[in-house]
């Protein structure tokens, strides 16, 4: 029993020590489920079944239609033969005043002119239309989850190089040490070296600091903790999009298809309708009215109906269509030309970093090679120790620097490739 506490605690002790293992977390990942997570997508589902349910209703109206109808009325005179027939031995009895009536009509749509299938169209027409305005919206997420991720990685890279610059520092303050020891070094060049290290670790906590408040809002987006352990890839450098995709293009183009669909509607509107009907009643009098009682009766027949009173109004109606199609010509003209000046300004940040770089990684070789020196001239008492720790942040700067830019060509490919919807 002993010999297995002793086991289980030994393993404990052993797991506990193990480096906590890496997740990987990529950009593609982020977008993804920043999308699926955002609330407004739920929008998707009640756009679909509002088309369902429209459509139906839509296609009902080629349904038989019934209608019941009752009435009684009292009529100030009654039909009656214009001569008297008595004096022939014959006696029709004359229509009562008062008068009854219910039925039941029935009317089924032979034809309406294509106002059914000119209405579904506008629904689904209208749908699309509200579906990519959805899409226009949640493509706001990817430039927000861009900041975010490469904001995270900015202060990531940063925390690397001071991380490099502390383990440089370190092995200038083990030969301060030493020297001083040996007595060729003094007090004051120790403690010099020290306010760097812990001027360090201030900007290394300062950074994780807002790392972590850039990670939270990040979690808040892809409703997923991120922990220490999730590490962020860099994404690899894009390839710049030459063409245009922008959500916005199709929301557009699916207001045109409205317009058009509506349009048709006001053409169908217009036409004549054809269609079956059929009455069945009972009433006094019935179909025969000099026969003064209750009877049933029915009436079935074909009826065409021509309503041209819309036509009052039909060329007004088509000059609003066009207007409302101007209106979105104009719209989209307004968004290419912000959208043009966006991404040339963009194009050029993208040749700005990709030359900044360049200079960068001159400037990193010298200044390793300045500070290389400075730490030489320091070891054989040329150099002061603070000659030699303004050389080594230079270099430290220098790294900073690239670190940065790298950071921000990257960012400026995906903002640019985002300016045109990839």
């Amino acid at each position: 029993m002993k010999k297995l506490l002793s086991y289980i605690v030994v393993s404990l002790i052993v797991i506990s020590s193990l480096p906590a293992q890496t997740i990987q977390l990529t950009l593609d990942e982020c977008q993804s489920k920043a999308r699926d997570n955002y609330p407004l997508i739920k929008q998707y589902g009640l756009i679909s079944r509002s088309e369902k349910f429209n459509l139906e209703n839509a296609g009902k109206s080629y349904l038989p239609q019934v209608t019941l109808n009752a009435q009684a009325t009292y009529q100030s005179d009654v039909t009656k033969l214009p001569i008297d027939i008595s004096q022939f031995g014959m006696d029709i009895p004359s229509m009562s005043k008062d008068q009854y009536k219910a039925t039941i009509d029935i009317n089924q749509v032979i034809w309406d002119g294509g106002q059914t299938s000119a209405q579904q169209g506008i629904i689904k027409a209208n749908t699309a239309v509200e579906q990519q305005s959805l899409e226009v919206n949640l493509y706001q997420i990817r430039d927000r989850v861009n900041q975010l991720y490469f904001g995270i990685l900015s202060i990531d890279k940063q925390i690397a190089i001071l991380k490099l610059n502390t383990e440089s520092l370190n092995t200038t303050l083990d030969f301060v040490n030493a020297s001083f020891r040996n007595g060729t070094a003094m007090q004051s060049d120790i403690d010099a070296i020290q306010v760097e290290i812990l001027n360090i670790e201030q900007q290394t906590t300062e950074l994780k600091a807002s790392r972590k408040s850039y990670t939270d809002m990040l979690s808040v987006f892809i409703k997923q903790e991120i922990t220490p352990e999730h590490q962020l890839t860099t994404p690899n450098s894009a390839i710049v999009a030459e063409q245009n995709n922008r959500p916005e293009l199709f929301y557009y183009n699916k207001q045109l298809e409205l317009l058009n669909k509506q349009e048709t509607a006001i053409s169908a509107k217009n036409m004549p309708n054809i269609g079956l009907f059929t009455q069945g009643g009972y009433g006094r009098p019935g179909l025969n009215m000099l026969e003064d009682q209750f009877k049933l009766f029915a009436i079935g027949g074909v009826k065409l109906t021509w309503k041209f009173g819309n036509l009052y109004t039909k060329k007004n109606e088509q000059r609003l269509i066009e207007t409302q199609r101007q209106l979105v010509n104009i719209q989209e003209e307004t968004f290419l030309f912000n959208n043009t000046m966006e991404s040339s300004q963009t194009s050029n940040e993208i040749q700005k970093y990709k030359n900044l770089l360049e200079k960068d990684t001159q400037i990193i070789a010298l200044r390793e090679r300045v500070k290389n020196a400075s730490d030489s001239k320091y070891r054989n008492g040329i150099y002061t120790i603070n000659d030699l720790i303004k050389d080594i942040n230079a270099e430290n700067q220098a790294r900073q620097t690239m670190a940065l830019h790298e950071i921000q060509y990257l960012y400026s490919i995906y903002n640019y490739n985002n300016i045109k919807g990839y």
